[in-house]
Order: structure tokens, then C-alpha cells, then sequence
């Protein structure tokens, strides 16, 4: 595989219990343009950053980060990963943490920090998210965009290259789903790269550049938002525009 910046997935294959989640998959991450993975829910989205994130290996295909293959030892892995950071659905924060230990968890793992330049991070990162004050308060003391926005101070602690969103406005209101795409549009300002999967089309309109279509295993689409609202595919069509031929035809 060509040395190459960005994050590739090339023909990769993935089921489960016969099933096929994933068929001959390719996608192209490149530093600096934002992507959004598009698809009806159990499409297989998370399955791609679960793939991505070495937490499952492929049934067949290959996948590098910045030209290094995602394989191998542990040791390798951790090293691929350290790139990368995710924001999960549900923020997926330590409950019996406060929000300042969540957040600096990372950089206390890694143990190349003292607990001044540690904190020092912590306050900034939850300053970017708008949530320095909430710094000793404990996850179910936050409402839902809030976990969310300290799950994003956190992936930003470690200082990443890429950052995955995973459905990142699920169950938010209104205003919560300003906040989020607010700030994927700072992070994508400061330098970030980002990749979301969701079937959030406004959300994914405003902050992505580039958009992958996945249905039946399949890409049946990469381009920009003018190519997808211009495409005949039927399947595109019937998401960007249910019909009555759509009701309970979907997965979730």
C-alpha cells in the first residue's frame, strides 16, 4: 500500500453471523476534508469506525492510517489509535468520574504529563466546549448536550489528528444541535479532521465536504452534497425523500 496522509480502507469486507455488514468497502479519508458516512440505521456506520479504530479486525480488505496498516501487536495498535480520538452517541463518560478526570483520563493514562500541565488542559478543552465551570461536576449532574460537548473536550485532550463522531446529535434539541455543529465547524477551523457516521442530513450537510453512502454492505456513493441531491440512485432518493413506499421499510 502506497505511503499516503489520511486515513484508507481499501475493498474491506465485515459480517456477522453470515451476515454481510460490510462488502468490498472503500473510503478515503484525507487530512482536512470532513466526511460524513450516510445510511438507514443498522446500515453499518459504527461498524466502520469500530474497523477504523482497530477494535475489530476485517474479514478481508486493508486499512492504514497516514500510510501506517492497521495491524499487528498491540503495541502497534495503540500507536495507530493514538491519532484518532471518538466522540460515542451516548458520550460514553466515566460516571463515577467528575468531568475533569473524564476529560484528562487519556493524558493520565499516558502518564507524560504532571497533574499541573494535566489540569491546565483539562480547563482549556472544557473552556473550547463552553463548560470550564462544570470541571467537578459528575456526569449525572449534565444534561445530554452537555455530556456530549465534555465527550469532545476529552477526545481533544490527547490532541488528535482525526476525530470520529458517532451519531453526535442523537436525542439533542434544537439548540443542542446547533452547539454540536458549532463546534465540529471549530474543530474543522483549528485543523481537525472529522468523520461522522449518522442519518442526521442537516447536521451532516453543515459540517462535512464530502459524503459516503452506505447501503446493502455496499458504497454506492462518494461526492459532495450537490452530486448526492442530484443522484438518480433509488436508494439515495428514498432517503433524502421517504414516501409512502418507505413506511416500516427501514431497519430502525
Amino acid at each position: 500500500m502506497a505511503e499516503e496522509a489520511g486515513i484508507i480502507m481499501e475493498k474491506v469486507s465485515y459480517k456477522v453471523g453470515g451476515r454481510k455488514i460490510l462488502e468490498a468497502f472503500d473510503l478515503q479519508l484525507q487530512p482536512g476534508v470532513n466526511r460524513t458516512i450516510l445510511g438507514v440505521s443498522g446500515a453499518g456506520k459504527t461498524t466502520i469506525l469500530k474497523l477504523l479504530l482497530g477494535l475489530i479486525p476485517p474479514d478481508a480488505g486493508n486499512i492504514s492510517i497516514d500510510g501506517v496498516p492497521l495491524e499487528g501487536s498491540e503495541a502497534a495498535l495503540r500507536a495507530a489509535r493514538s491519532h484518532i480520538a471518538i466522540v460515542f452517541q451516548g458520550g460514553a463518560l466515566f460516571d463515577s468520574m467528575t468531568v475533569g478526570e473524564n476529560v484528562g483520563y487519556r493524558l493520565f493514562e499516558a502518564g507524560k504529563l504532571s497533574e499541573k500541565e494535566i489540569e491546565t488542559v483539562v480547563r482549556e478543552k472544557l473552556g473550547f466546549v463552553g463548560l470550564e465551570s462544570a470541571l467537578d461536576l459528575y456526569p449525572a449532574e449534565l444534561s445530554g448536550g452537555m455530556k456530549k460537548r465534555v465527550a469532545i473536550a476529552r477526545a481533544l485532550a490527547a490532541d488528535p489528528t482525526y476525530i470520529f463522531f458517532d451519531e453526535p446529535t442523537t436525542g439533542l434539541d434544537p439548540m443542542g444541535v446547533y452547539n454540536i455543529q458549532d463546534l465540529m465547524l471549530r474543530l474543522q477551523r483549528e485543523g481537525k479532521t472529522t468523520l461522522m457516521v449518522t442519518h442526521d442530513l442537516a447536521t451532516a450537510f453543515a459540517v462535512s465536504q464530502r459524503f459516503s453512502f452506505l447501503h446493502e454492505a455496499r458504497l454506492v456513493f462518494e461526492g459532495t452534497e450537490e452530486e448526492m441531491l442530484a443522484t438518480d440512485d433509488p436508494a439515495i432518493r428514498e432517503f433524502l425523500q421517504p414516501t409512502e413506499a418507505s413506511l416500516f421499510a427501514g431497519r430502525g
